[in-house]
């Protein structure tokens, strides 16, 4: 039986699109008897994002071996510097969040588009890969970004992959928590974590039967107006292919898994994943949206949580 732990309680350091804060309690209902009943050894989350699960999962179990990436490339370099160079990555938001909360409105709009255009200097095609101590600007840009842009959303465009969100309405936006930077920092470093950023397809080499994956892809659209897949790059119906069979491949090695994804049936008759994942277990379960432009449409949706586990 796994352990369980007490440790500073971190919680996700950005606000993130499809973040799974409102349907965790959903969510722990199928990974907690996991831990409880079972030697789980190794945690690998391929779509880290705001990392909810993780966070949950650290600070109650103790997890060998813990692998997290994300194919957007600022989410893995803000999870690196955090571990690595907190204190001054602390000491660039301090900058900041000080001077940009000293500002009137219009001087607010004016220095989010310098930061922004900065921002866009960096190269956000290339996967993150060997260390280098130009990220902690580039950690506290993506940090600043998120909590001062409209709704915390991640967009770039087609053309040439530039950071396209405008500026968010936030009197009093919390662009610096220093506390849970702290907490996470531990957190990193008291565990075996490996961050990376790339394909989900890259998780196969870790995957053994004392390991419990959770998916958390893009979301697949459920209406002509509801297009997730765009805040980073297109993840299309291919991409779902194959992390199907990716999912298929590592659940025949003997690994636990968890999925959840919007269901496109709520809307259409698409029975999209009920034909891809038809050979495990799935249920339709209501949770929140929080990502919609008004915080009253932002009503429940019906999402799909996948299992390869009864």
């Amino acid at each position: 039986m796994a352990s369980t732990i007490y440790r500073p309680t971190p919680y996700p350091f950005l606000k993130w699109a499809g973040g799974k804060t409102r349907l965790l309690s959903i969510l722990q209902n199928e990974y907690m008897p996991l831990f409880e009943d079972n030697e789980i050894e190794t945690y690998i989350e391929p779509f880290v994002g705001g990392g909810t699960v993780f966070f949950d999962i650290v600070k109650k179990y103790h997890v060998k071996n813990i692998y997290l990436s994300d194919i957007n490339p600022e989410i893995a370099i803000a999870y690196m510097v955090i571990k690595t160079e907190v204190e001054k990555l602390i000491s660039q938001l301090s900058v900041m969040s000080d001077y940009y909360l000293s500002l009137n409105k219009d001087e607010r709009k004016a220095y989010y588009y310098d930061r922004r255009s900065e921002y866009n200097t960096f190269d956000k095609t290339k996967p993150a890969s060997t260390y280098d101590s130009t990220w902690v600007k580039r950690a506290a840009l993506t940090i600043f970004l998120n909590k001062t842009c409209f709704n915390g959303l991640y967009r770039l465009n087609k053309k040439n992959h530039q950071f396209n969100v405008p500026i968010g309405d936030y009197k009093q936006p919390r662009i610096l928590e220093e506390k849970n930077l702290i907490a996470i920092s531990e957190c990193l470093q008291s565990t075996n974590v490996k961050i990376t950023s790339g394909d989900f397809s890259h998780i196969l080499p870790y995957v053994n039967p004392k390991t419990f994956i959770y998916y958390d892809p893009p979301y697949r659209p459920v209406s002509k107006t509801s297009n997730f897949t765009s805040y980073f790059s297109a993840f299309k119906d291919e991409d779902q292919y194959r992390l199907a069979k990716v999912f298929r491949k590592a659940h025949r090695i003997g690994a636990f898994q968890l999925l959840s994804a919007p269901d496109p049936t709520a809307l259409t008759e698409d029975p999209f994943f009920d034909n891809l994942y038809s050979d495990f277990n799935i249920k339709r379960v209501m949770a929140p949206r929080g990502i919609s432009a008004k915080g009253e449409s932002r009503k429940k949706i019906r999402e799909l949580v996948v299992t390869s586990f009864a």
